[in-house]
């Protein structure tokens, strides 16, 4: 489980305010997949679920049983596998829903973040609602995590500082590529002026 960012509060904060918790007074996740562990219902995936947390959110995963059947090795065959995971999903999704919503209350309730859920039958993962939070742009929990590494090595100040130096690093490694992708945008630029007006008569 990666832990992410865990507030100096622990469980004896001042707890949630008008405006959710504060960054300070965050309870410690470090046990969250524990806790989940023991309080998910028997049966509902094949082992211990997948959690992974960060300073907003929870995200559970479990694994699904695989879907009965044996798929040819077509175009028509990897159609059909991939409709019954899907189908078989959805009906997770729908017969736990109640709980899952119990379920994400009382964790939020100790852990002061938003619990969201997914799940997986092989290699095939689909998440439910997530997240999406804003740091100068809106970003999923995995960015978010490399974010916060980044933060809690040194590297960066805040969240602000680390999305900087991403961006410095990827311009610093991607210099070629950027300026084809310059030139190109360029060259669309040129035909676009080519091309027609708009200003047709009436």
């Amino acid at each position: 489980m990666h832990r992410g960012w865990h507030g100096g509060a622990g469980r004896g904060g001042r707890g949630p305010g008008r405006g959710g918790w504060q960054q300070a007074d965050l309870p410690d996740a470090a046990d969250a997949s524990a806790w989940l562990q023991g309080r998910l219902p028997d049966g509902w995936f094949t082992g211990a679920p997948e959690v992974t947390v960060d300073r907003e959110e929870i995200v559970v995963v479990g694994e699904l049983p695989p879907v009965d059947g044996t798929f040819e090795d077509t175009e028509s065959g990897r159609a059909d596998r991939a409709a019954a995971v899907a189908g078989r999903i959805s009906r997770f999704r729908e017969q736990t829903r109640e709980e899952r919503i119990e379920i994400a209350r009382q964790a939020e309730h100790r852990y002061g973040r938003k619990v969201a859920w997914g799940a997986r039958i092989g290699d095939d993962v689909e998440l439910f609602t997530v997240a999406s939070v804003p740091v100068m742009t809106r970003l999923r929990q995995p960015e978010r995590i490399v974010l916060d590494t980044l933060v809690d090595a040194g590297v960066a100040r805040s969240r602000s500082d680390a999305l900087a130096w991403a961006v410095r690093l990827v311009g610093q490694h991607a210099d070629e590529w950027l300026g084809e992708l310059r030139d190109a945008m360029a060259r669309v630029d040129d035909l676009r002026a080519k091309g027609p007006t708009g200003d047709a008569e009436e």
